[in-house]
């Protein structure tokens, strides 16, 4: 079995050009996050994203897809490799506090 220069097989290879010719068809040549346009001179820096990271879900109708730029795409892998090393990026949501300390002051300075 053969392999080029990233060692990606001959039939993976066959494989990514189906899906990606597909979805070039199917969506517009715009990056999905920044929403940098491309054309048939810069067409080879637009990728096809895979929403679930498998890339062996490639439904017909391309639900799983989207297209990305080089930068966005690597930046969308470098968040979901970070979240597998390190857990969720996202902020903890902390419930509001529901005490009051002064509820009861003006009482227990009249007593005074």
């Amino acid at each position: 079995m053969t392999s080029d220069n990233l060692g990606r097989t001959s039939s993976y290879l066959q494989k990514e050009q189906g899906y990606r010719e597909k979805a070039l068809k199917m969506y517009p040549w715009i990056c999905g996050r920044c929403a940098r346009e491309f054309n048939s001179k810069n067409i080879r820096e637009l990728t096809v994203h895979h929403r679930d990271h498998n890339h062996d879900n490639n439904p017909a109708d391309g639900s799983n897809w989207e297209l990305l730029c080089l930068y966005c795409h690597d930046h969308e892998h470098t968040k979901f490799h970070e979240h597998v090393l390190y857990g969720s990026t996202t902020e903890k949501k902390i419930a509001p506090a529901t005490h009051n300390p002064f509820a009861d002051l003006k009482n227990l300075l009249d007593k005074k």
